[in-house]
């Protein structure tokens, strides 16, 4: 695949969002703004080496928002004729007609709108065929077999490929969009037999597929990974440290952008309410927001609404710097956006100096969290509530893999009490989070 597969040139969506925001002034809209994007991809895998399913998709939509004074309308469509184009605004104009005014609607202010449009390095096209796809991912799956004949089943290894672009335009003159591409790799597999199977996965996700981990390396953790659960068991219940590993450590930090989330804050649906300038983390958790890093997943110049980003600090030495609003939940709350229309831009949280073995050395005793089930958080009150299974941890080293134990205790408490954060965060997605050691949770078990 290659940016040819496009059916849209960035001028062509350019050209039709302006049309758009043209017919939607024309008919009496006090405001509008736009989004036209277009994407498409492919998906391969396969299960003991042989093919299991090739995906391709590929899709293309207009959101449309247009504004009479204070009152909103949206609609959208996949269909790109000019026809159709004007039929959604009118029909965006209708819904509006017959909706009541809304005092905290309409568009950002045009002072914030980005100007300035940096290039992020966030398409790299893979050009890679179906066959070539099918060998990485029969590569990566022998690679989990080849860990140990206690491997014994497969529920496949996948290779991912897709590609998008979008431009967003609004009626205080701001036009902008960009491409942008995401690969993947990952391998499941199952290790054991009859009732003592244990199931287990890994993955990498980059903008470039030069920078993937191999897929030997991706099918070899897999596999250990799997191996390692062998001999889970339950533990009685009790109140010990327990570590995230990195990969459920960014589950906690999107916890906390929930909390202190436009939406949660002026719906008063949050346990972090009126906590700018509070102590919401231990002392030695900062967090940065980089919206501009190259390559990155959370990479933007502009938000949701065109508002330009900004690096800044989200927390500092614990303490809560700034919430995350859009134009809209800001008026709600009497402020201003932070420019996080659509959600937060690659959070960075500070790491200590140990990975993640060290931890479990510094632990002494505790468990180490490998897997999460269900959802049990309630950002009302901060109760957090998790099935979950990793290993048990004695005298600083791992003694046997758990299972079917669940974690509880209350966010708030829990930020409060987080005592290392590992140097280990791995750079698949938009959150960057080591490993987080808390210091005492609840562990219900047998």
């Amino acid at each position: 695949m290659s940016a040819s597969g496009f059916s849209f040139s960035q001028p062509h969506l350019r050209e039709i969002a302006a049309d758009i925001l043209k017919y939607a002034k024309k008919r009496g809209a006090s405001a509008c703004e736009t989004d036209v994007s277009e994407g498409f991809g492919q998906s391969v895998a396969v299960r003991k080496g042989e093919v299991d399913t090739i995906e391709y998709n590929r899709d293309k939509g207009i959101g449309i928002t247009v504004y009479l004074g204070q009152q909103r309308g949206h609609a959208s469509t996949s269909d790109f004729s000019k026809a159709a184009l004007k039929a959604t605004v009118d029909a965006a104009l209708s819904i509006a007609r017959f909706t009541a005014p809304d005092p905290c609607a309409g568009l950002a202010d045009k002072a914030l709108m980005a100007k300035d449009c940096p290039d992020l390095d966030l398409f790299h096209p893979w050009d890679i065929t179906v066959d070539g796809a099918l060998d990485l991912a029969r590569e990566c799956e022998a690679a989990a077999f080849g860990v140990s004949p206690k491997i014994s089943n497969s529920e496949g290894a996948n290779v991912s490929i897709q590609q998008s672009h979008f431009v967003s335009a609004n009626s205080l003159g701001f036009m902008g969009g960009y491409a942008s591409s995401r690969q993947g790799l990952s391998c499941s597999v199952i290790a054991g037999e009859g009732e003592h199977m244990q199931r287990e996965f890994w993955y990498d996700s980059r903008r470039d597929a030069a920078d993937l981990m191999s897929a030997a390396d991706v099918g070899r953790i897999a596999g250990e990974r799997a191996l390692a659960r062998l001999g889970a068991r339950k533990i009685r219940t009790c109140k010990v440290p327990v570590i995230f590993e990195a990969p459920l450590a960014v589950a906690l930090i999107g916890n906390f952008v929930q909390a202190v989330s436009g939406g949660s804050l002026y719906r008063k649906s949050s346990f972090l309410l009126d906590s700018l300038g509070q102590q919401v983390f231990s002392p030695i958790v900062s967090i940065a927001e980089r919206p501009h890093l190259k390559k990155a997943f959370g990479s933007g110049y502009f938000d949701g609404e065109g508002v330009a980003t900004h690096d800044r600090d989200v927390v500092i030495d614990g303490v809560l710097q700034g919430y995350f609003l859009s134009s809209y939940s800001a008026r709600k709350l009497g402020m201003q956006t932070t420019g996080n229309a659509g959600g937060s831009h690659n959070l960075r949280v500070s790491a200590g100096e140990d990975g993640l073995e060290a931890m479990i050395r510094n632990m002494d005793k505790g468990l180490l969290v490998t897997e999460l089930l269900g959802h049990g958080v309630n950002y009302v009150t901060g109760d957090y509530s998790r099935g979950a299974a990793g290993f048990w941890v004695e005298k600083g080293k791992i003694k046997h893999a758990v299972e079917e134990v669940t974690i509880a205790g209350n966010l708030r408490d829990m930020f409060r009490n987080i005592v290392a954060i590992g140097n280990d965060a791995l750079p698949r997605g938009a959150k960057h989070c080591g490993s987080i050691l808390i210091e005492q949770m609840k562990v219900a078990g047998r």
